[in-house]
C-alpha cells in the first residue's frame, strides 16, 4: 500500500511531536546529558553535531558555552531545529547529511519515527524483524545534499568534539575524515554492531584512540578506565540485544595505549 501525502504529513508531525516529548520533556535526562558533555566540551570549544535531529544535544553543547555546527538533513526536522536555535549566534545550522564525499544521497525516512532516518540501507535490513523494531517502516526516500567532515573542518576549523548519530551511516561519515581529531562519539546499535566496529577500524587507521561507552539514554560513561580498540570491539560484540543503542566515545591517546 502506498501511503498518501496527507497521511505521510500527519505521521511526520506525530513523529516530530514524539521526538520533542522524548528529548525535551525529561529534565533529569537533560541534566545527565549536560554533566557528561561537560567532560568533553567547555566554553569556547567548537563542536560538530552530526545528525542533530531536534537539537537536544546541540542545546547541551550551547549551554556549556560551545560554538556548535549542527547538521540535520530532514527538511521538517531542520525547520524545527532552526526555530529553536536559529537566532543563537553560536549555532551554525546546516540542512545536509555528512558522508565520504560532497554530493547527494538518498535518505530513508521513517515518518512516524524520524529519529531513525538513515542513509544506509543495510541498517534498514538489520532492523527488519529485529526485536523492538517490528513496527519501524522506512517508506519515504528523499535526496539530500552531503558534505564531509574534512569540508566542515576546512570551513569551521578543527572541532574539539564531534558527535555522530546517523543510524548506521557513521562509518561513511568517518571515511570523509582524513586526519585524527581529539574527541568524538558515534552511535552503536545492537542490531547493527558492524557499523560501530567499522568506525573503530577507521579511527585506528587515522591515529591511536582509547574508548569508553554510554548506554542508551543514561548519559554516563560505563568504564572507570578508557579501554583499547580491541577491548571496545569485544565489549560491543558482548552487548546484550536489550541494550538496543548507546554511544561509543573515542579519545585520541597519542601513544598512551
Amino acid at each position: 500500500m502506498v501511503v498518501g501525502i496527507n497521511t505521510q504529513g500527519r505521521l511526520a508531525m506525530q513523529g516530530l511531536r514524539r521526538s520533542f516529548e522524548i528529548y525535551y520533556r525529561d529534565h533529569e535526562r537533560t541534566a545527565r546529558m549536560d554533566r557528561l558533555n561537560a567532560a568533553f566540551v567547555g566554553r569556547g570549544a567548537t563542536v560538530f553535531d552530526i545528525g542533530a535531529h531536534v537539537g537536544d544535544r546541540t542545546g547541551s553543547f550551547l549551554r556549556l558555552g560551545a560554538e556548535v555546527v549542527a547538521l540535520e538533513p530532514q527538511p521538517l526536522i531542520f525547520r524545527a531545529l532552526r526555530r529553536i536555535y536559529g537566532r543563537c549566534p553560536r549555532a551554525t545550522l546546516l540542512p545536509c547529511a555528512v558522508g565520504d564525499q560532497t554530493d547527494h544521497v538518498d535518505l530513508l525516512v521513517n515518518p512516524s519515527n524520524p529519529t531513525v532516518a538513515t542513509a544506509t540501507s543495510d541498517f534498514v535490513k538489520a532492523a527488519s524483524g529485529a526485536p523492538g523494531w517490528e513496527d519501524q517502516v522506512w517508506d519515504v526516500s528523499i535526496k539530500v545534499p552531503v558534505t564531509t567532515l574534512d569540508a566542515l573542518i576546512d570551513e569551521y576549523g578543527q572541532p574539539d568534539f564531534v558527535k555522530i548519530d546517523v543510524e548506521g551511516h557513521e562509518p561513511v561519515v568517518l571515511r570523509g575524515l582524513s586526519k585524527a581529531i581529539p574527541l568524538l562519539s558515534f552511535e552503536v546499535t545492537t542490531i547493527y554492531r558492524s557499523g560501530a566496529q567499522d568506525c573503530i577500524d577507521r579511527l585506528s587507521s587515522l591515529g591511536r584512540y582509547e574508548y569508553n561507552y554510554s548506554v542508551g539514554e543514561e548519559h554516563a560513561l560505563q568504564y572507570p578506565d578508557w579501554v583499547s580498540p580491541n577491548t571496545m570491539r569485544e565489549r560491543i560484540d558482548n552487548l546484550p540485544l536489550s541494550v538496543n543503542s548507546g554511544d561509543v566515545y573515542a579519545r585520541r591517546c597519542d601513544g598512551r595505549l
